[in-house]
């Protein structure tokens, strides 16, 4: 089944020194903080007020049914669900009513009708209009967050553009790892692969992603979420889920986008930039496109309610080391040489520098004294679609794809002197190459196979720049580097996937995995025993899944799935020592979770673009960290699979045209996990979850050209932890007042002013990590 981008935005979708891998190990604590807590917002406020505005908008929908005749093929302001989404579909894959319209090759259709699938000459594969779909991955009851929603929101980077979505949320980390997180479903990044144009953004040592350092610039099409059920057919590791970022792809001879910000703290002061640019081509036979976007914070000013309770650490005004800079560029090349087939060749390079605030609570001595002056990442990678007769095709995917990040640690808060046991430079240099082919065919008219097979070679490097002697191979002298400490591990998927077409209506979709991982080198280093290599072990697990989509209507559909996914543990979580604090646990199993979800996406009164779902996932093989009693390890830490529980919630969204210039919408999410307790932490919690969260706005077009936004943000508590880790309570509930004003002065030429936090609400999500107070950002977009 084709869904075209047109569909999708117009709502018609369903739905000692340190040393070795220990340097960076004891910063895996979740933190936060009990100070200046914002008010409160219980999740029964945040139920009503959604049953509210949901039942306030059918209402008004009913009432206004005449004046908004023709308002509903606006665009969504917030993403709708996305049912069914193949990547790549063969005839029979798409939906009745256009299969037997579907036009040959040899009828010249337009670029406009090649993206609503009806074929086309020397147009390539089967790309929306805009989206590079060869990048894409499979959608069943998942969400696609536009880049003209990142646009009006004001969301820069991914942790803010993908928390728009129903089911993500977003959180700190915490830590003077100062990374952003995303859950999806309550599954964190370990558990949810990221993805660019497809291609595995994995750090093989412990995969602490930070969404923070992706940006979500003009030469981002879509942001696409998985929820839960994630296809085999993508590959290995979508425990909860999966987000990829897919890039644009022209459709004109001649297009582009500019678009420059710059942003205020509340009162006033200058706080960064942001400038982004797109520039394609796309001619008869091929297509280039070239990208860019930067964004430099000199950094953010905390609430005027921040109360500081060390001022050594933190004095309010601007937060003490928010200061980052990160910028990517991206081009590609394609060939179409006829109406099905596209091959390309793309290029990524984006690099980030960070610092890393201090705890606002913990004396000034007893921080980490940390910055990131590097998070680089390379990629090349190449994507090809070949159609084989009328009913069958092939696609390839290679890439090549390096990741440099360096840590430095330093003696105190100046952050200008290294000469201490503490203080490091720790440098990683990882690589990653493999690719993929998967392939379909018809076997008939109402049965559709595929099959796909994945491998990828991750290799790791680390050493340490050491300023003591105790920190120096032997015959050394500080500063000194470690040797080289390397581990090398492959993985490999292979997968098949049928869609049986019961009816026009009804697809009935599954699918199994059989996915390996074979470890040939684990290495660490101490000065006392020199290199480790430790124990090797290789891992296996299977994976399953079932769907069935009933289109009971043109603008209506009925799901439900079920998708038994696994997760291999990282290096980190087998092999880290942490400071000699941890035991290594080179068996340690595969992570398991059976996800379970029915949803309904449709129309009501032929404006009102509603959905819901509800999910639950059975999560057994948890990876926890726990405490050893007794023997010689005693008080020593491991991770085990010791955890077994359960996630489960409820979340729903509308978006209801009222008139031609006005509409109104939202989302609401309610989620609740509970899992054993095994790590010897009485008051132990899951964390960075709020029980509810949501967001509503409304959308007025007072004059041509003028579009006014306000919106708000709510969450509800969610657990976190102390530094040590040894006590567990609640924070971070808060309701933001946000709002966009956008003036189109000329065609594609769009001045914009918005605000975020107007009350300057002062919140945190962590423990000791308050998030920013108001701010304000001036932009403007041009189109061509």
């Amino acid at each position: 089944m084709t869904i075209s981008r047109y569909e999708r935005a117009h709502g018609r979708l369903a739905g000692a020194p340190a040393t070795g891998s220990a340097v960076r190990a004891h910063a895996c604590s979740a933190n936060a903080d009990s100070l200046g807590l914002a008010g409160s917002i219980s999740q029964g406020t945040l139920i009503a007020a959604a049953l509210g505005l949901a039942l306030n908008m059918t209402l008004s929908a009913t009432s206004l049914a005449q004046e908004a005749q023709g308002a509903s093929e606006e665009a969504s302001t917030l993403p709708p669900v996305v049912v069914y989404q193949p990547k790549t579909v063969t005839p029979a894959s798409a939906p009745q009513a256009r299969r037997e319209n579907q036009a040959t090759p040899a009828t010249g259709a337009s670029g406009d009708e090649i993206a609503q699938g009806t074929g086309g000459n020397g147009t390539g594969g089967s790309s929306a209009a805009g989206i590079f779909s060869l990048g894409g991955i499979n959608l069943m009851g998942g969400t696609v967050v536009t880049n003209e929603q990142t646009w009006t929101f004001q969301k820069p980077t991914l942790d803010q553009a993908a928390a728009l979505a129903p089911g993500v949320s977003d959180s700190n980390s915490g830590g003077t790892r100062n990374e952003r997180l995303l859950f999806v479903r309550g599954f964190d990044r370990y558990q949810v692969p990221l993805t660019i144009d497809g291609v595995r953004v994995y750090l093989p040592a412990d995969n602490r992603l930070d969404y923070g350092r992706f940006l979500t610039g003009s030469e981002i099409a879509e942001i696409q979420i998985a929820k839960g059920y994630a296809s085999v057919l993508d590959g290995p590791g979508a425990l909860g889920g999966a987000i990829n970022l897919v890039t644009r792809r022209p459709t004109k001879e001649l297009e582009g986008e500019i678009e420059q910000t710059f942003t205020f703290a509340g009162d006033g002061s200058y706080s960064g930039f942001r400038t982004s640019g797109y520039v394609g081509t796309k001619q008869k036979y091929y297509y280039l496109t070239a990208s860019g976007s930067i964004l430099d914070s000199k950094g953010w000013k905390l609430s005027d309610d921040f109360k500081p309770q060390n001022a050594a650490s933190e004095d309010g005004g601007w937060r003490n080391n928010s200061e980052a800079n990160d910028w990517r560029i991206n081009v590609k090349a394609g060939i179409t040489p006829n109406a099905t087939d596209e091959y390309s060749i793309s290029y990524l390079k984006q690099e980030g520098s960070k610092g890393a605030p201090f705890h606002t609570v913990n004396a000034i001595g007893s921080q980490r004294y940390w910055d990131w002056p590097a998070w680089n990442i390379d990629s090349v990678y190449s994507h090809t679609t070949t159609r084989l007769g009328q009913s069958s095709y092939v696609n390839t995917k290679l890439y090549y794809n390096t990741f440099d990040n360096d840590l430095f640690s330093y003696d105190d808060a100046t952050m200008t002197t290294q000469s201490k046991g503490y203080a490091f430079r720790s440098y990683y240099r990882d690589v990653a190459y493999g690719g993929s082919v998967d392939a379909g065919t018809d076997i008939t008219n109402w049965d559709t196979v595929k099959a796909a097979f994945h491998y990828r070679q991750d290799e790791h490097n680390e050493r340490n720049r050491n300023y003591v002697a105790s920190g120096c191979p032997t015959g050394e002298t500080p500063p000194c580097l470690e040797p080289n400490q390397q581990s090398i591990e492959d993985t490999y998927s292979v997968a098949l996937e049928n869609t049986f077409h019961a009816t026009s209506r009804i697809d009935l979709v599954t699918g199994g995995s059989y996915d390996w991982r074979e470890l040939s080198k684990a290495q660490d280093w101490t000065k006392s025993t020199g290199i480790i290599n430790y124990q090797l072990a290789d891992s296996d697990a299977w994976n399953w899944q079932t769907a069935a989509i009933y289109r009971y209507s043109d603008d209506a559909k009925v799901y439900a799935s079920v998708s038994h996914r696994t997760r291999f543990p990282t290096l980190f979580e087998r092999f880290s020592s942490r400071f000699s604090t941890a035991v290594s646990n080179p068996g340690l199993s595969p992570e398991e979770t059976t996800n379970y979800e029915i949803g309904w996406a449709g129309k009501l009164f032929g404006r009102a673009n509603v959905s819901t779902a509800v999910f639950y996932s059975d999560v057994s093989n948890f990876i926890q960290n726990v405490t050893i009693v007794g023997g010689t390890n005693n008080g020593k830490t491991q991770f085990q699979n010791v955890g077994d529980g359960e996630f489960y919630g409820w979340e729903g969204s509308a978006d209801v045209s009222l008139t031609k210039s006005l509409s109104v919408g939202g989302n609401v999410t309610l989620i609740s996990r509970d899992i054993s307790n095994n790590t010897n932490v009485a008051t132990f919690h899951l964390t960075d979850v709020p029980d509810a969260k949501g967001i509503a706005y409304v959308k007025w077009s007072p004059l041509d050209g003028v579009t006014l936004t306000p919106n708000v943000e709510m969450a509800s508590t969610r657990w976190t932890s102390n530094s040590a880790g040894s006590l567990y309570y609640q924070i971070g509930a808060y309701t933001i007042a946000n709002f966009s004003a956008e003036y189109e002065f000329r065609p594609g030429a769009t001045l914009q002013l918005t605000a975020r936090n107007l009350t300057d609400e002062n919140y945190s999500l962590a423990d000791g990590y308050p998030e920013p107070g108001r701010s304000f950002t001036a932009g403007m977009r041009i189109k061509f």
